[in-house]
């Protein structure tokens, strides 16, 4: 039987390695048939999802020790890439080309990626707890879907906007809003099928207790 503080540390574990899956695999534009969007978007949610548990069961301190638990990671993995990627291959390195393309990512992207993740996630800390007090603790399924569907949009947002907007010609104002409500409203899609799991994991958290 696990203990809570085991659970904690596992739920710790995915929220940094849902951080880290997120930007390894990012890159890459999947087709998922009825829409087209970063693989990124299979693990980053789990973020949000799992905050949201936290804060539920463990009090918003706890939560916001995780968002900055992540937020070392990502710088960290963030610096480390950039020097990997600076220091010369040897002769006998054979990904030089490949490594570069896939790693090379520029420095506004990285700094995209920091900016939305610290101030959508401690977004989503606060506004769970406001729906929380407002609803007296009643309607976990309300406050789980309105703090990430609002979180979402902030994420989405400010990354794309740091990231992106005068890249070049065709990410103008317009291009970039395009973007942005197009992944915005595949993310709430994902916020409106995780709150099945948010009940479970509160309960799992709980454990026998209930507490």
């Amino acid at each position: 039987m696990l203990t809570k503080e085991q659970k904690t540390n596992i739920l710790l574990g995915l929220f940094v390695g849902s951080i880290v899956a997120a930007n390894l695999i990012g890159l890459k534009i999947a087709d998922f048939k009825i829409f087209q969007a970063s693989v990124g978007i299979l693990v980053f949610p789990l973020t949000f999802l799992i905050t949201d548990i936290v804060s539920e069961v463990l009090g918003k301190k706890k939560a916001k020790e995780f968002v900055y638990v992540g937020l070392v990671t990502l710088v960290f993995i963030s610096l480390i890439t950039l020097l990997a990627v600076k220091l010369p291959f040897a002769e006998r390195s054979f990904v030089k080309d490949d490594y570069t393309k896939i790693f090379g990512t520029s420095l506004r992207i990285f700094l995209a990626s920091i900016l939305a993740f610290l101030f959508s996630q401690l977004h989503d800390v606060w506004a769970f707890h406001f729906w929380k007090k407002t609803t007296k603790g009643r309607a976990l399924w309300l406050r789980n879907n309105l703090s990430t569907i609002i979180t979402q949009f902030i994420d989405t947002t400010l990354f794309m906007f740091v990231a992106f907007y005068r890249a070049n010609d065709k990410f103008t104002i317009f291009y970039v809003f395009s973007l942005i409500l197009a992944y915005w409203l595949v993310k709430v899609l994902f916020a409106l099928g995780d709150t099945p799991f948010c009940y479970l994991g509160v309960k799992w958290l709980k454990g026998k207790s209930g507490e």
